[in-house]
């Protein structure tokens, strides 16, 4: 499968919510939708990445933005993790690692020596013609929602 660039148009995706019907890219394009990959529910980095981008979801919504988060886990997780953490946006399961491929954020990780392959944290924002307007890879999650946030008010100003 074909790695999206930014200044490319991303292909149409539909995949499981924490929102009762499907998340559907196409019919997200109503301003730009901002797509953070995680690798996990409810480990400590992943549910400070979420709280940070809950506690600012208004400012990206009054800038025409939308936050999802995306991971491997289950929605029956992503049900849990969001109910506990009283997350405001969606979060989308990628079970099957289709998003994770399209995106490119499954890489070889080590822990403690052991090599497996996971989701490298990672966000990406797409326009409302669906193209890829920009991404980061290989996120520290302190000050990653205001990082994205600062980029989302210079972008709406042009």
């Amino acid at each position: 499968m074909k790695k999206i660039k930014i200044g490319e148009k991303v292909k149409n995706f539909t995949a499981q919510s924490t929102n009762k019907v499907d998340f559907n890219l196409k019919d997200q394009l109503k301003g730009n939708t901002i797509l953070f990959f995680y690798p996990k529910d409810n480990t400590p980095g992943c549910t400070q990445e979420g709280i940070d981008f809950s506690e600012h979801l208004r400012k990206f919504k009054n800038k025409n933005s939308q936050v999802f988060g995306i991971s491997r886990d289950s929605l029956k997780s992503h049900n849990n993790f969001k109910e506990k953490f009283k997350f405001k946006f969606d979060l989308i399961s990628d079970t099957d690692e289709k998003i994770c491929n399209m995106f490119d954020v499954i890489k070889e990780k080590s822990m403690y020596g052991k090599k497996y392959m996971g989701v490298e944290r990672s966000t990406f924002i797409i326009n409302e013609k669906g193209i890829l307007i920009k991404e980061w890879r290989k996120v520290k999650v302190k000050n990653h929602a205001l990082e994205v946030l600062d980029f989302i008010n210079e972008y709406t100003k042009n």
